[in-house]
């Protein structure tokens, strides 16, 4: 008599072979094309300040396969990609990313709670609070970066580092001597900080200023947290952990900037 102890289904398993072979055959140098072609076209009606259109082409990226291929690869090859929300859960097989590729959908999309921690502040006594999405909310917030990251750079202030794409502490610095070390250059230097930046941004604000799905916006942000077991709201600011998180900060910074230049 042939005994068998597995629990897995010989259909399941030729299903998660063929989504492995899926995955290891994509052409990632295609895929990355594609997905800058329609950032580009973002970007140019950004400039021309075509609203309209920038609306019309951000729907075209976060609906598009390449847009999510890229978006879960993102999220499993950045250095969170070990760290599981409150779902527990975690995509380290082929199968497992070429799955959620599959169920990437904004339809009746509805984002879990952030799990929270704490870690400690260089040099303070203070601690940071960090809030983890789970790898499905993860990945959807990467989908739909990849829209406003165009946007953002190009509306963003030249002389701002913090968080932009190709730029970095060396690039700020250089900036820096560049503006100081003339002759004629001023002989000081003003140092400022927002205080709990991320913690503090107005939702309201984010969602008159901010060109995104406010429906997909409204989950990134009012998902709550939980700590201790116990679920907190969110009623303000972009968590920290959160893909999307800086690319809002940024544009919050730069809206206050235009405003204060009026």
């Amino acid at each position: 008599m042939n005994v068998c102890n597995s629990t897995t289904s010989l259909d399941e398993k030729h299903t998660g072979q063929e989504l492995t072979n899926q995955w290891e055959s994509i052409n990632w140098k295609q895929v990355r094309a594609t997905v800058n072609r329609l950032q580009i076209r973002i970007a140019k009606a950004t400039q021309e300040e075509n609203w309209n259109l920038v609306k019309r082409l951000s729907y075209l990226l976060t609906h598009s396969y390449s847009a999510k291929l890229l978006a879960v690869r993102i999220v499993t090859q950045n250095k969170g990609k070990r760290t599981p929300g409150v779902d527990g859960e975690l995509w380290t097989s082929a199968s497992d990313k070429m799955q959620a590729v599959q169920q990437l959908t904004d339809k009746q999309y509805h984002a879990q709670p952030l799990r929270r921690i704490y870690i400690p502040k260089p040099g303070k006594d203070t601690k940071r609070p960090i809030s983890i999405p789970t790898m499905y909310d993860r990945a959807m917030q990467a989908l739909y970066a990849l829209a406003l990251q165009p946007i953002a750079e190009t509306t963003a202030d030249p002389r701002s580092f913090g968080f932009r794409l190709f730029r970095s502490a060396q690039d700020a610095s250089q900036y820096a001597f560049v503006c100081l070390s003339k002759k004629s250059s001023a002989p000081w230097i003003l140092e400022g900080d927002i205080k709990g930046c991320f913690d503090h941004i107005a939702h309201d604000w984010l969602m008159e200023k901010i060109p995104m799905d406010r429906s997909i916006q409204t989950q990134f942000l009012k998902a709550g947290f939980v700590f201790d077991t116990e679920l907190y709201p969110t009623d303000r600011g972009a968590p920290q952990g959160g893909i999307v998180s800086p690319i809002l900060a940024n544009m919050t910074l730069d809206g206050i900037e235009a405003i204060l230049a009026e």
